[in-house]
C-alpha cells in the first residue's frame, strides 16, 4: 500500500506528458496554482522534444519535476515512465491540453473514498473553447462488431443531465485517476498502442482484476483537444486504425473477433478506401492502410483473450 491512502488528504501524483508543446503544458501547470488541494506532486514527462521546455514548465509551477526521455515513448510509455518517480497514493494523469478547476481532485478522491472497488475514475469534461459544452460523461462500450465507441454527452450542452456518479466502461485517457496499489497489481499501461486506444485496454484489464471504473460528475475539467497531434492528421488516421484492431485482437474473445475482422474487411476498408479518395486525402489513405498492415507484421500482441 503506497503511504498516505487513508489519510484525508492523501499525495496525489499528477502526471502530464508533453511533447513539442511547452506553452500549452505551461498554462496546465499555471491552472494548478489555482487549486486547493494541498498534497500534490506535478511530474511532466518530456517526450523527447525538439527544445527543452524545462524554463517554461518551472516558471509557471516551480516545483514541478521534469523528466527528459531521450526518445520518444507515445502517450502510454510517458505516462508510465512518471508513474515509475510518482510517490503519491493516487496516480491523476492528465493531457497537457487540459485545465483544472477547484474541486477536481476532492471529487475523484471521494469516489476511492465511498467505493472500494474503485480502480479508476474520470472527471467530466468540458471543451476548453466551448465552456458548459460536454465532451466526456463516461464512454460507452466497445461495440463487438465495429470496435468503435462513442462519449456519452458529446458536444451536448450540461444542463446537470448525467450529474449522476456512476460507472462506466472506460476512464477518459485524457483525465483518469488510479489508485497506486491497484497499479501496482495490474501494471502500467501497454506502451504497444503508442496513441490512441490504450486507456481503454488499461480499462479492461483494471476491469479483470475486479476493479470498476468511474465517472464523478462533481469533478470537472477543461480539454482542449488534440492540441498535440491535431484533430485531422494522418498520424491520428494511423494509430487510430492500427490500435482499433490492435485493441479487438486483444481484448475479444476469438469468435467476437473473426465477425469483426469479417466487418473490417468487407465494410470498413472499401468505405474508408473510398471516401479517403473522392476527397483527395491520400495521405490519409497511406495512412489507413499502413495502419492495417502493421498486423501483419505483428502476429503476436499478447492476447488477454485468446478463447
Amino acid at each position: 500500500m503506497q503511504p498516505g491512502n487513508n489519510t484525508p488528504t492523501p499525495l496525489i501524483s499528477i502526471i502530464t506528458v508533453n511533447y513539442n508543446n511547452a506553452r500549452v503544458t505551461a498554462e496546465l501547470m499555471v491552472s494548478l496554482r489555482h487549486i486547493s488541494y494541498p498534497n500534490i506532486e506535478v511530474i511532466v514527462v518530456d517526450n523527447a522534444s525538439d527544445e527543452n521546455p524545462t524554463a517554461i514548465v518551472q516558471q509557471a509551477y516551480p516545483t514541478a519535476m521534469v523528466i527528459r526521455s531521450d526518445k520518444n515513448l507515445g502517450f502510454a510509455g510517458g505516462n508510465n515512465l512518471g508513474i515509475k518517480v510518482a510517490k503519491g497514493a493516487y496516480f491523476f494523469l492528465v493531457n497537457n491540453d487540459t485545465e483544472f478547476t477547484d474541486g477536481l481532485i476532492e471529487g475523484l478522491l471521494e469516489v476511492f473514498r465511498e467505493y472500494p472497488d474503485a480502480g479508476m475514475v474520470s472527471p467530466k469534461f468540458h471543451y476548453f473553447f466551448q465552456k458548459g459544452t460536454i465532451e466526456y460523461a463516461g464512454y460507452q462500450e466497445v461495440d463487438m462488431l465495429t470496435g468503435r465507441n462513442s462519449m456519452i454527452g458529446c458536444r451536448e450542452e450540461d444542463r446537470g443531465q448525467y450529474d449522476v456518479l456512476k460507472e462506466t466502461h472506460y476512464a477518459h485517457g485524457g483525465g483518469m485517476m488510479a489508485n497506486a496499489r491497484v497499479v501496482q497489481q495490474v501494471g502500467l499501461m501497454p506502451e504497444m498502442y503508442f496513441l490512441y486506444y490504450e486507456e481503454f485496454d488499461w480499462c479492461e484489464q483494471f476491469k479483470r482484476h475486479g476493479y470498476k471504473i468511474y465517472y464523478q460528475y462533481k469533478s470537472l475539467i477543461y480539454h482542449k483537444e488534440s492540441m498535440t497531434t491535431g484533430k485531422n492528421s494522418p498520424l491520428k488516421t494511423y494509430y487510430i486504425t492500427r490500435n482499433r484492431i490492435l485493441f479487438m485482437r486483444r481484448n475479444v474473445k476469438l469468435s467476437a473477433r473473426l465477425v469483426f475482422m469479417l466487418y473490417f474487411i468487407f465494410l470498413t476498408i472499401p468505405k474508408n478506401t473510398l471516401q479517403f479518395i473522392l476527397k483527395w486525402e491520400l495521405v490519409h489513405m497511406k495512412a489507413f492502410w499502413k495502419g492495417i498492415l502493421w498486423h501483419f507484421k505483428h502476429p503476436k500482441t499478447g492476447n488477454i483473450c485468446v478463447a
